[in-house]
């Protein structure tokens, strides 16, 4: 009897250990299920932001203003650009007499507007110099250009023309990605200009749904030179003179066009270390500075060369207004 009871009870506690083991397997694979949901979802949810953070939806948004001072083809350039590029934004002028001022004033403007480029338009000398300071805020960079050659819309008289709101498409030419010694900086350049000339494809007031237009930016002797084109269909029955070959797509200018030279490169927005300098440049107002001493070596010149004739005819005595006594062959006495 004793032996069965034992038999019984080791049979018993094989069996409730057998029921345990199958109860918490199956409570370990509800929890693996239950578990297995949320960590799906945080997968996901990673791999959204992922995907958010890889197409790069460029939602830049910039901002544009002068300073003061400027001429009244500087306000219509900012005006065509404004026109033309639907995602900026056009605040007053910048009434600030120094320079100093510019890293804690267009960086709350920018963050006031929720900008994080600006395309800012500085005038100097009455309105003869024009630099453009273009930076990304709130931490850089920074790049100085001075701006020449400016020709606006209404100034140029294109037959062109294009949709307010439309986007455009910028192309850059191959001097932007040869990969040249002392040439590093046009990387930088060329990711800054994207960033203020290419339009998002969404999220823009008004902008319409048309690429109608082709801004073209160029690289050459050391500055970059900016056109604007329009896409127009011509048609068969009415030859262009613009047709371009295997298409019936041609490109007609519309303005505006200017000219960029690089001066300075900062590391941060309006401020900090200098990346890159161009030793090339020259400012407007030492050119200026040297036309007016070319002037003035000229009359200095002009001047000495009176004084030097002044003391020849003091010498030979033809200037002190006696009465010059007449030769033997002097056509007086000859011809009577």
């Amino acid at each position: 009897m004793a032996s069965a009871y034992k038999s019984a009870m080791r049979s018993g506690d094989s069996s409730d250990s057998d029921e345990m083991s199958s109860v918490s397997s199956d409570h370990s694979s509800n929890t693996v299920r239950a578990d297995s949901p949320s960590r799906g979802a945080h997968s996901e949810t990673r791999k959204n932001n992922n995907m958010s953070q890889l197409p790069l939806e460029m939602r830049n948004r910039i901002l544009m203003l002068t300073s003061r001072g400027v001429s009244y083809r500087h306000r219509h350039l900012l005006s065509d650009l404004h026109s033309l590029l639907p995602h900026t934004y056009k605040d007053t002028k910048l009434d600030t007499k120094s320079s100093n001022n510019y890293n804690s004033a267009l960086n709350g403007l920018a963050d006031l507007h929720s900008c994080n480029y600006v395309f800012f338009l500085e005038a100097r000398k009455h309105g003869q110099d024009l630099y453009l300071w273009l930076a990304r805020a709130p931490n850089g960079p920074t790049i100085k250009f001075s701006v020449t050659n400016v020709h606006t819309m209404a100034e140029l008289g294109f037959g062109g023309n294009c949709l307010k709101g439309g986007r455009g498409m910028v192309v850059f030419d191959k001097s932007f990605d040869e990969q040249i010694s002392g040439q590093e900086h046009r990387s930088l350049l060329r990711e800054m200009l994207r960033g203020v000339f290419c339009v998002p494809p969404k999220g823009v007031r008004g902008m319409k749904p048309f690429i109608d237009r082709v801004i073209g930016i160029y690289g050459l002797d050391g500055k970059v030179w900016i056109r604007v084109y329009e896409i127009r269909e011509s048609d068969h029955d009415k030859p262009s003179k613009e047709h371009v070959k295997g298409a019936d797509v041609s490109l007609v200018e519309i303005g505006p066009r200017f000219v960029l030279t690089p001066v300075v490169i900062l590391e941060g927005s309006f401020g900090g270390p200098v990346i890159y300098e161009n030793k090339q440049f020259v400012s407007p107002n030492q050119l200026r500075r040297e036309t007016r001493l070319r002037h003035a070596g000229r009359y200095a010149s002009r001047q000495g060369g009176a004084q030097e004739l002044a003391v020849k005819r003091k010498a030979l005595a033809l200037d002190s207004g006696a009465t010059r006594r007449t030769a033997g062959l002097d056509d007086a006495k000859l011809f009577g």
